[in-house]
C-alpha cells in the first residue's frame, strides 16, 4: 500500500498563483530562496543532464531589464501597448527567478524532453513558493521569447532560451477562484 501524503495533495488540489502585479515586498531572502530552488531543482530529468538553470532577478536588476524590454521593443517596431505589456512584468517586479532551459547534446534524450523538464522546474519552482508561504506567478511574454532580449538581458547562449520568470513576493490580494478543466471532458480511460 502506498504512503498518503495528504497534506502534499490538498495543497496540489487548492493551489493558486497569484497574479504577479499584486506581489509586493518583503521578498524571500537568498537563505529563504535556498529551499525553494532545491525543491525545483528536484524535478524529472530524464538522462540526468540539468538542462535548465536559474538567474535569480532582484529589484535593480528588473529594473534593467524593463529597460532592455522597452528598447527591444522599440528597436522591433512594437506598438506601445506591446511595449508596454512586456515591460510591466519586469517594472512591477520585486524578485523573479528565470528558469533558463539549457539543450544539451544527447544521443538518448531529445531535445523536446529537455524542455519538458524545463517547464516542470517552472512549476515546481512556482508550487515551492506558494508552499513556502509566499505569492508567485509563472510568466513569459513576448521579452522571453525574443532572442535578440534574452542575449541582451540575461547573456544566454545560443543552446539557451527563457522557459519562464517566476515572481516571487508577498501577496498583496487573494485572486478570484478560476474555472478549472472539466474531467469527465479532458480524460480517456482505457481498459484493454
Amino acid at each position: 500500500m502506498p504512503t498518503p501524503n495528504p497534506d502534499a495533495l490538498q495543497f496540489l488540489l487548492s493551489r493558486r498563483s497569484r497574479p504577479a502585479k499584486t506581489l509586493s515586498v518583503p521578498t524571500p531572502t537568498r537563505d529563504e530562496l535556498m529551499p525553494i530552488l532545491t525543491a525545483a531543482a528536484r524535478s524529472p530529468d530524464h538522462g540526468k543532464l540539468e538542462p535548465w538553470r536559474f538567474i535569480v532577478l532582484e529589484r535593480a536588476a528588473l529594473r534593467r531589464l524593463g529597460e532592455v524590454a522597452g528598447a527591444r521593443g522599440q528597436s522591433l517596431g512594437r506598438n506601445e501597448a506591446d511595449i508596454a505589456k512586456g515591460r510591466q512584468q519586469f517594472d512591477d517586479g520585486q524578485l523573479a527567478v528565470a528558469v533558463i532551459e539549457v539543450q544539451t547534446p544527447s544521443e538518448k534524450i531529445p531535445p523536446i524532453e529537455q524542455t519538458y523538464s524545463a517547464g516542470a522546474v517552472c512549476l515546481a519552482l512556482l508550487n515551492a513558493a506558494l508552499a513556502s508561504g509566499w505569492g508567485a506567478n509563472w510568466l513569459s511574454g513576448w521579452p522571453a521569447h525574443d532572442r535578440g532580449f534574452a542575449e541582451t538581458a540575461l547573456g544566454l547562449a545560443t543552446h539557451e532560451r527563457v522557459a519562464g520568470f517566476i515572481h516571487i513576493g508577498t501577496e498583496t490580494a487573494s485572486p478570484p477562484e478560476r474555472p478549472r478543466p472539466d474531467l469527465a471532458q479532458i480524460t480517456q480511460w482505457v481498459s484493454e
